[in-house]
């Protein structure tokens, strides 16, 4: 996968002269002995990641663990104190003033906490302002802004100023001036955090919803674990300006590496979390014929028959299995089955082990691709959130 952003051993110190505190974290003082010795507080220390071109990327942790000034360095709203940051081959930390400023008009756009509108403009205004900002003709901001607003579902509501709209619609008019600038880079700093629980999620689906069709490269910032697993392909947990943390959210919640993750982790539904394809077992083939195929794996029970496509036809059980090993013909097949696609949540997938005799996995076109076991989708759904943690 392509990455659109790398940080490369990127350090923050708020100090005038950093040098100081830089020698001492890299010999392996914490922000504690920084803050100690030298009165200079560490924001960042040593981070380093990816993030893939079209990735909702999380960045979360407690407060102070760092997480707000990384979004902040990444376009240098708070200058780093040493490292770098990739926006694809360009490294960001090196531009002069005016390509920065070109960068942060072009490339990079930010959706704040407390949505950052301008109160007596309408709302058309503020969704084309950073178009404004770039120099682009009045008719061509006006036409994109409106295309904007349709897509966030705001149409109706251009003519109107900021404060004649809800607190989730303010949100939306902010997101829709971020996407508006078409920038290759989306920033969204606990963009809903000061959202009403109902709105927040709300607007979570919405951003789920326009990311399935805009597929946009987004850096997240949140303090909540729960959004960080609803909205993220990759999640970063930081804690003291250090990265504990990183990788997808199935792997955080099933091996959370520490106690400081881990208790993130202890109030997951697992069963919403996890889905079919990374519950399954893999199926290999027993009997093979032309035009059809018995798979099977995993625990004693039928198999299924697939076509020449992979599609089920049905399940045969052993003594059938057997007699077709030995040359017999395909006998009537079991239609007690059923298929589930591999992005559906276990909590889904779970209810059809009352009915069915055997539940498989397909993939996008249809084609079976493994088999769900009970006994594996509630391990799944019942192990403990510390399993594999230790101290940092």
């Amino acid at each position: 996968m392509t990455e659109r952003l790398k940080i490369e051993h990127l350090y923050k110190v708020f100090a005038a002269r950093p040098e100081r505190a830089l020698d001492m974290l890299r010999c392996g003082a914490t922000k504690a002995d920084v803050l100690r010795d030298t009165g200079h507080v560490v924001g960042l220390d040593d981070v380093s990641l990816s993030v893939p071109a079209g990735a909702m990327y999380m960045i979360m942790g407690l407060s102070g663990s760092g997480k707000s000034t990384l979004a902040r360095c990444v376009n240098r709203l708070n200058e780093p104190s040493a490292g770098r940051i990739l926006l694809d081959d360009t490294d960001l930390c090196a531009l002069a003033e005016p390509a920065l400023r070109d960068v942060r008009r072009k490339r990079i756009s930010m959706v704040f906490q407390h949505f950052a509108l301008l109160p007596n403009r309408p709302v058309i205004e503020n969704v084309e302002f950073g178009l404004k900002l770039r120099g682009v003709p009045a008719a061509a901001r006006r036409q994109r802004a409106g295309q904007v607003l349709e897509v966030v579902g705001l149409a109706r509501w251009a003519d109107k100023l900021p404060h004649e709209l809800s607190g989730g619609m303010r949100q939306r008019v902010g997101l829709a001036r971020a996407l508006a600038t078409d920038a290759d880079i989306l920033i969204m700093d606990e963009a809903f955090s000061a959202l009403d629980p109902l709105i927040r999620a709300e607007m979570q689906d919405e951003l789920l919803r326009l990311q399935r069709t805009l597929n946009k490269t987004i850096l997240f910032i949140t303090h909540d674990f729960q959004e960080a697993l609803k909205l993220g392909t990759r999640i970063a947990i930081m804690s003291e300006g250090r990265l504990v943390r990183e990788g997808t959210p199935q792997s955080i919640v099933t091996e959370p590496g520490s106690d400081y993750v881990a208790a993130f982790t202890r109030d997951v539904d697992r069963a919403r979390l996890f889905n079919a394809g990374a519950s399954m077992t893999s199926l290999a083939p027993l009997v093979q014929r032309d035009g059809w195929t018995v798979l099977a794996g995993g625990e004693p029970g039928p198999a299924f028959v697939v076509d020449a496509d992979a599609r089920v036809l049905g399940l045969v059980g052993p003594a059938q299995i057997d007699a077709l090993r030995d040359g017999l013909a395909l006998p009537p097949l079991d239609a007690a089955f059923a298929c589930v696609p591999a992005a559906t949540r276990l909590v889904d997938a779970a209810a059809h082990f009352g009915t069915a005799r055997a539940v498989g996995v397909i993939d996008e076109v249809g084609r079976l691709v493994g088999r769900l076991e009970a006994g594996r989708v509630l391990a799944h759904i019942g192990a403990g959130g510390a399993n594999g943690a230790k101290h940092v």
